[in-house]
C-alpha cells in the first residue's frame, strides 16, 4: 500500500444514504511506542514483534512513516483522513501486539492508560470516534476487571485482544475468565491479529510471508478454530467473537471445516479434540462477526454474507495500515441492496457496537 497523495487520489466520496462506520481502525498511544523501544533494546526480543513494530518504527520508508504518524494521533489528523475517504466513524483499537508483548504488570497497567487515553478522544469527538476495551490477557482476573471498567465507566461496548499472548491462545482455559466477563457485560471480542509467534513464524518470515499478506490471517484463523474447537461457544453460547480481513478466511473454508472435524473426532486421532455440539460453521454463523478490513472486494463480501448472513458482515477499512479512497468508493458502488448496503456499512455496526 502506498500513501494516498493530492496528486494521485481519486475524488472524494459523496455523501451517501448511510454513515460509513470503519470498524477496525487502529492507534498507539506514544507511550507505547516508549516502551516497545524498550523492549526492542533487549537481546531476546520476539522475532516476529521486532519484524513487525520494529521495522515500522525505524524504517524510513513512506509507508511507515504515515503509519506511525497516523497511529498516535486521535484528534485532528485522523479525522482529516476520515473526510478525504467519507468516513464518518471509526471504531478504534490498540494495536496489535498491544499490551500482550509486555510483562503482566506493565501490561495490566498500559491497558489501564490506554483505555483511559481512548475514552478521552471518544469523549472529544463523540460522533466521530468509539472505542474498544484493550485488556492484558497476561492477567485474566485483571482483564475480566478491565472489561467490567471498560463498560461500566468508560461507555466501551467491545474488547480487543491481539490474537496469542506470547504464544499462548485464548482456548486454554485458564483465560476464560475473560469470555464470561465479554458474556456478562454483553460485549463482542474483537480477534485481531498478531505478529506470528516465535515457534511459528519461521518459514514465514524466510519467504517475507509473516505479515499481513498471508501470515496475520493464517494465525488468526487457527486462533478462531482453537476457540471453536475447544468447545468455548458451548461453555459460553452468549459469546460473540469478531474477525477482521474476511473473516480470516474461515467462511470460504467452512464445508472443508466441518466435514474434517467431524471425521477427525470419530478416529479419535487426537486427544485435544473432542467432540463439541454443533459443527464448526455452526459458531461461526451465530458466534461470530466479521469485518471485510483490508478486503475491499465485491466477490468476497458477497460470499461471506451468503455464508453468515448479511447481518454478520461488517465494514471496516483497517486505518491506517490501509488508507486507500478508492476502496470507499469500490465498496459504495457494490451491487447490493440498498438495505443490504446500509447495513454492512452502518447499521450492523451500530448493533454490534452499540452505537446510539
Amino acid at each position: 500500500m502506498s500513501t494516498v497523495t493530492a496528486e494521485d487520489k481519486p475524488s472524494r466520496p459523496g455523501r451517501a444514504p448511510y454513515l460509513r462506520i470503519a470498524t477496525e481502525e487502529a492507534f498507539a498511544p506514544p507511550e507505547m511506542i516508549d516502551i516497545y523501544r524498550k523492549i526492542l533494546a533487549k537481546s531476546d526480543v520476539d522475532p516476529g514483534f521486532k519484524g513487525l513494530m520494529g521495522f515500522y518504527m525505524s524504517s524510513p520508508s513512506a509507508r511507515a512513516r504515515h503509519i506511525m504518524r497516523c497511529l498516535t494521533d486521535l484528534d485532528q489528523l485522523r479525522l482529516q483522513h476520515m473526510d478525504e475517504c467519507g468516513i464518518d466513524m471509526q471504531v478504534i483499537a490498540l494495536t496489535a501486539p498491544g499490551v500482550q508483548v509486555m510483562d503482566k504488570a506493565t501490561a495490566v497497567s498500559f491497558s489501564q492508560l490506554a483505555n483511559d487515553q481512548l475514552a478521552e478522544a471518544v469523549r472529544k469527538h463523540p460522533t466521530r470516534f468509539v472505542g474498544m476495551i484493550a485488556v492484558a490477557p497476561q492477567d485474566p482476573t485483571a482483564a475480566a476487571k478491565e472489561i467490567e471498567r471498560g463498560v461500566t465507566r468508560l461507555g466501551m461496548n467491545s474488547v480487543v485482544i491481539n490474537s496469542h499472548t506470547q504464544g499462548e491462545y485464548l482456548s486454554d482455559p485458564k483465560f476464560w475468565d475473560i469470555f464470561a466477563a465479554a458474556e456478562s457485560h454483553n460485549v463482542p471480542i474483537y480477534l485481531h491479529p498478531n505478529s506470528l509467534p516465535a515457534n511459528m513464524i519461521q518459514p514465514f518470515q524466510a519467504c517475507g510471508l509473516d505479515g499481513a499478506i498471508y501470515g496475520f490471517g493464517v494465525e488468526t484463523g487457527l486462533h478462531a478454530l482453537r476457540i471453536i474447537t475447544a468447545g468455548v461457544f458451548d461453555r459460553f453460547p452468549r459469546l460473540q467473537l469478531i474477525i477482521g480481513h474476511m473473516g480470516e478466511a474461515l467462511p470460504f473454508w467452512a464445508y472443508r471445516l466441518d466435514y474434517m472435524h467431524r471425521a477427525t473426532v470419530l478416529s479419535q486421532r487426537y486427544e485435544s479434540m473432542k467432540p463439541i455440539k454443533k459443527k464448526p460453521s455452526d459458531y461461526l454463523r451465530e458466534n461470530f462477526f466479521i469485518t471485510n478490513s483490508g478486503v475491499a472486494w465485491e466477490p468476497a463480501i458477497k460470499f461471506s454474507q451468503s455464508i453468515l448472513g448479511v447481518d454478520r458482515v461488517l465494514y471496516a477499512m483497517d486505518y491506517p495500515y490501509q488508507y486507500q479512497v478508492d476502496e470507499v468508493i469500490a465498496m459504495d458502488n457494490m451491487a447490493m441492496s440498498a438495505q443490504d448496503k446500509k447495513k454492512f456499512f452502518q447499521t450492523n455496526a451500530q448493533a454490534v457496537f452499540k452505537i446510539a
